[in-house]
């Protein structure tokens, strides 16, 4: 399958190098992307071929994938709406609705809406996916094979509940480096060099979630197999809910999720 992408930023890259990773040929992936060095580092990077027209970019490509900023989808594409018909596309721009997309497109309705996180740049990231009605299961499963090259695929049944993947893992990763950064200042304040502190934490929350990943007892679960009774363990997460900590964390991912809902409502006025 023919495949373009408008835009070839840091998600596009990542994006393709999947795609050659897993034996897509280069030939079959344009990019269309006006900034002249971004040009020239991607077709020698890749091998593939890289132009500054939407119209030739998309000729004779399957599936089309809107790889710019939300804020510049609306200018990237309008411009060239009916050089869509007949393609399935897919749009990583946060926050964009497809139902708003479907217009800007003279009613195209083959719109897929991808949300993808940071982890994607090294193929550890996990991506949630929505579908027009109209899409077909193959367009489905091409799009989880063009994901899958950058981590996990996740469908969702309501367009909705994007927001609720952007307030979770899309927004995710801040939050782990967030406390990653809790955990090494403590470490520390508590007498160890900023490096081991930095190591210990990194290397926890990867060896707990890989844990969690390969069993299949529930979190609260694994969370109860080490806090002894009495034991350092239990004292720590007493201080932490003393302090509301889960139900801050909480409240803030409601916050994200509204944020994203919000931005959805701007982009549709667009």
């Amino acid at each position: 399958m023919n495949i373009t992408f408008i835009g070839g930023g840091n998600m596009a890259s990542t994006m393709i190098g999947g795609l050659i990773r897993h034996g897509h040929p280069p030939s079959q992936i344009n990019v269309v992307e006006i900034d002249t060095q971004q040009q020239q580092q991607l077709a020698r990077e890749y091998g593939i071929i890289v132009t500054a027209s939407v119209a030739d970019g998309i000729q004779n490509s399957e599936i089309v994938i809107l790889a710019v900023k939300p804020q510049q989808l609306h200018a990237a594409v309008s411009t060239a709406a009916h050089f869509f018909q007949g393609k399935l596309v897919i749009s990583i721009a946060a926050g964009v609705r497809a139902d708003d997309l479907s217009q800007w497109l003279n009613q195209h309705e083959l719109i897929i809406r991808a949300m993808p996180n940071t982890p994607a740049l090294i193929g550890k990231g996990i991506t949630g996916l929505y579908a027009l009605p109209r899409v077909n299961a193959r367009q489905k499963e091409q799009a989880t094979k063009i994901l899958e090259g950058t981590g996990s695929v996740v469908w969702v049944a309501k367009e909705e509940q994007l927001d609720a993947v952007t307030a979770l893992s899309g927004c995710g990763p801040a939050y782990v480096f967030y406390f990653l950064e809790a955990m090494q200042q403590a470490g520390t304040e508590l007498g160890l060099t900023t490096d081991t502190s930095k190591q210990l934490a990194m290397q926890t929350f990867l060896g707990a979630a890989c844990l969690a990943i390969q069993s299949d007892d529930t979190l609260a679960t694994l969370r109860t197999r080490v806090t002894s009774k009495g034991g350092v363990t239990e004292q720590a997460l007493l201080s932490m809910e003393q302090s509301d900590i889960k139900g801050a964390f909480i409240r803030a991912m409601h916050i994200a999720h509204d944020r994203s809902r919000q931005m959805g409502e701007q982009f549709s006025r667009t």
